[in-house]
């Protein structure tokens, strides 16, 4: 058992291990299609939440590829692509926190039960991927930022229900935005902190 914790030397070599690129291109392909579902959904149940973690989706897609194209390169190049996808993040975060804020002004309620179906699949799918990716969440900056996205996007898809009971109990649009803007919060919160560890490791390089 203890051979599966995510201890240094594992984490270490796993850029050339082949069951890392594997869980990549699975996590890939889930995050992708999952983008697909929730923005259909989200602008027809005029849900800003469902709308940001549709794009969070997106993002990830693009984290993994980009995991996939450095994994063989050196320590200064996964760095590099790391701080790549911290700014990422943060412009995701900045979006979503403009648009929840919008949303204040001329939002209209959204369907809370689209919102839970959608948001219930989105959480199955981003806990699925958080546990293959759990092994390496101590690797460097660019396995790192994997892993803070996964966790990231299970909280927001819990935020995500939470929001769906709120709207569907109060008939309101506030929880729908509250919880854009807590995964606006998140991004910025996963962006600093792959920022801070990469810059480490490209000064350390």
């Amino acid at each position: 058992m203890a051979k599966n914790c995510c201890d240094a030397a594992d984490v270490g070599d796993a850029h050339n291990d082949p069951r890392w690129r594997r869980v990549l291109w699975v996590a890939l392909a889930l995050n992708a299609i999952m983008f697909a579902i929730e923005i259909v959904a989200g602008i027809a149940a005029d849900s800003r939440a469902l709308q940001a973690d549709a794009l969070d989706f997106l993002g990830d897609s693009a984290n993994y590829a980009i995991s996939l194209g450095v994994a063989g390169m050196a320590i200064a190049w996964r760095a590099r692509a790391a701080l790549a996808k911290a700014a990422t993040m943060l412009g995701f975060g900045l979006w979503v926190l403009g648009s929840a804020i919008w949303g204040f002004f001329v939002g209209a309620s959204p369907d809370a039960g689209t919102m839970g179906i959608v948001g219930f699949l989105a959480l199955a799918v981003n806990l699925a991927v958080a546990a293959m990716l759990f092994r390496y969440r101590t690797g460097d900056a660019n396995m790192r930022s994997v892993w803070i996205c996964s966790r990231n996007d299970a909280i927001g898809n819990l935020a995500v229900l939470a929001a769906a009971v709120g709207v569907f109990g109060t008939g309101a649009a506030w929880p729908d935005l509250a919880v854009a803007s807590l995964m606006a919060g998140l991004a910025v919160w996963g962006a600093a902190e792959v920022f801070a560890q990469a810059r480490g490791e490209i000064r350390s390089a």
